[in-house]
Order: structure tokens, then C-alpha cells, then sequence
């Protein structure tokens, strides 16, 4: 059974941005280390995981996350 995550980050700026991933820790550390340069997070550091909720259906977790964002 493969696990998807939804997680909310603080962001230095005091923004939240909200995401999906099937593998937390390795996405963090993307966050983290601003490897996608021009995303949201990438210019926000320090970045704080704030929440995240785990599902055994990739689809759940999609649906959690357009309601957080909603």
C-alpha cells in the first residue's frame, strides 16, 4: 500500500502553501533546498511544516488538497 501525503508549510513571509506527494521527507528536503528555483516556496525560506494528514488513495488526498486551498 502506497501512502500520499497533503501538507501545509509556513512560510517566512507568514504565507501558507499546501501540497501532495507520495513521499514526504524527499519533497520537504526539495522544499527545503529550493531545488525547484522558481517555485512559491523557493523564495520563501525558512519554510515549517506546519501539517500534513497521510492517505492510502492518491485521489483523497488530491480532493483534501483543493478543499484546503478552496
Amino acid at each position: 500500500m502506497k501512502l500520499s501525503y497533503v501538507y501545509i508549510l509556513e512560510c517566512a513571509d507568514e504565507t501558507y502553501y499546501t501540497g501532495v506527494t507520495s513521499n514526504l521527507e524527499k519533497r520537504m528536503m526539495e522544499h527545503q533546498t529550493g531545488v525547484h528555483s522558481d517555485s512559491y516556496t523557493a523564495k520563501r525560506q525558512p519554510l515549517k511544516l506546519v501539517f500534513f494528514a497521510e492517505f492510502t488513495d492518491i485521489n483523497f488526498a488530491i480532493l483534501r488538497e483543493k478543499q484546503i486551498k478552496n
